[in-house]
């Protein structure tokens, strides 16, 4: 589950919470094409609110009217009364177009009217605690149980339950606040990211213009230490300074964080290896784990064309999209000629190959 879950799981508990009614949303079934995979989910409050998404939009906006009375379409599925209940969209060839669906799309969804706030509130308590979570829903009466997974499950639908998994926030810690991290950390919360931001100098800090990031001054080495990477973790060091940066890979490389890379160029990396190997003593090992020049490839010149490139490969990871690790002639060519770092980052030609491209 992304950030947009999670989200929507606070929003509905908030609701909840406050004594509102509302149905929570989950895909369960599609056919063809869909807008939004299996186990997304939306919420919706009586007064038409809405937060998270099950289609392009059209889908939502029936869901609003049929929930919230605020207007009528003889044609569309009606509401299941009764704690849970299922709706289908997209059954027929005009009911697709009219909703949105790709053509031959079809989806359906489980609806469960009122979930209990108390069980939201320790569901959403465990994600925030970084704990991956299976919520079962039995159909009969809606009722919901959680237990922790040890990992990922695709959701699960039966007779009786539904069982969905929710995993916490992917998280994001980036060495430097130079202009390439606000780039990157910009990009990193609207894809749902939770983003820390770590840099001792002041200079750097204080110039930070990104809203929504946590920021923080302390060395490197404490920072990555108290982030306690996990699977749904990366972390990026872009200062460009060894003193930062190798401290920083030195812990992240002993966690089970899904990316750690460097920026610059390929020649730098390489010195930053051999550094780790020789006086830290890390195995080949240890470093295979470390990405660099980190980015794909896309002739990237400007910082935030680079963090483009750096944010599509961290995605790529996430996502398990198998990626080349060797460049071509071309991109080595450019990785040894662009050998120039910006200030702090802000401008890292040196971070070339993948750093002419990231």
């Amino acid at each position: 589950m992304d950030n947009l879950d999670v989200r929507v799981l606070r929003c509905l508990r908030d609701w909840r919470q406050a004594g509102r009614h509302a149905v929570l949303a989950t895909v369960v079934r599609t056919w063809g094409s869909s807008p939004r995979p299996i186990g997304s989910i939306m919420a919706l409050a009586d007064d038409g609110a809405v937060v998270g998404s099950v289609s392009g939009g059209c889908i939502e906006d029936d869901l609003i009217a049929r929930y919230t009375g605020a207007a009528s379409a003889s044609d569309a599925p009606l509401l299941p009364v009764g704690p849970t209940g299922f709706v289908k969209y997209g059954i027929t060839a005009d009911e697709a177009h009219r909703f949105g669906l790709p053509c031959g799309g079809t989806l359906e969804l489980l609806l469960e009217r009122d979930p209990d706030p108390t069980h939201l509130q320790a569901l959403v308590e465990a994600l925030d605690a970084g704990r991956l979570m299976r919520r079962t829903v039995r159909l009969a009466d809606g009722l919901a149980t959680l237990d922790e997974a040890a990992t990922p499950e695709a959701l699960r639908l039966d007779d009786v339950v539904l069982v969905n998994t929710f995993g916490p926030e992917y998280r994001m810690l980036l060495i430097g606040a130079g202009q390439l991290t606000e780039y990157l950390a910009t990009m990193a919360l609207f894809n749902g990211f939770a983003v820390t931001v770590c840099d001792p100098r002041e200079e750097y800090r204080g110039g930070w213009r990104v809203p929504g990031a946590t920021v923080t001054g302390e060395m490197p080495d404490d920072v990555v230490r108290a982030f306690r990477p996990d699977r749904r973790s990366c972390v990026l060091a872009l200062t460009h300074d060894p003193k930062l940066d190798d401290m920083a890979l030195l812990e992240a490389l002993g966690t089970e964080a899904f990316y750690v890379g460097a920026i610059g160029s390929r020649r730098n990396n390489e010195a930053r290896r051999n550094r780790l190997s020789t006086h830290f003593g890390l195995t080949l090992a240890d470093l295979a784990r470390l990405r660099g020049p980190i980015g794909i490839y896309i002739g990237s010149k400007t910082p935030s064309e680079i963090a483009v490139s750096v944010m599509a490969e961290v995605l790529a990871v996430k996502n398990g999209v198998t990626l080349p690790r060797d460049m071509d002639v071309a991109q080595a060519k450019c990785a040894r000629d662009q050998d120039v770092d910006g200030p702090g980052g802000s401008v890292p030609a040196g971070s070339a190959g993948r750093v002419c491209g990231a």
